[in-house]
């Protein structure tokens, strides 16, 4: 699929999320990172890249990609996507301060 149509960010994605279900985590890190390159304004990847740069320690990381999506989706206006990044922000954030 992703032949017929490479920029399609939706297929992108899907791509990165079932890198992950594999535990190809590599290649679900590269898929998102690529995503974020050709298409910053989907929003959806920047929680999951978050989560995936938290799996693997990358705390910093975690936080930039919490907080580049947080402007994102309030550029977007989708209060959803910002809730659930503020509120993974704030989970990380106590998470650093027990630590």
């Amino acid at each position: 699929m992703l032949k017929d149509s490479p920029d399609d960010a939706f297929l992108r994605f899907a791509l990165a999320m079932e890198y992950d279900k594999l535990g190809q985590y590599s290649e679900s890190l590269g898929a998102f990172l690529k995503l974020r390159e050709t298409h910053p304004d989907y929003v959806g990847l920047y929680y999951h890249l978050g989560k995936r740069f938290e799996r693997s320690g990358n705390l910093e990381g975690a936080e930039m990609s919490y907080k580049e999506g947080i402007e994102v989706a309030q550029r977007q206006g989708d209060k959803h996507a910002l809730g659930e990044l503020r509120a993974a922000l704030a989970a990380l954030e106590a998470l650093e301060d027990e630590g």
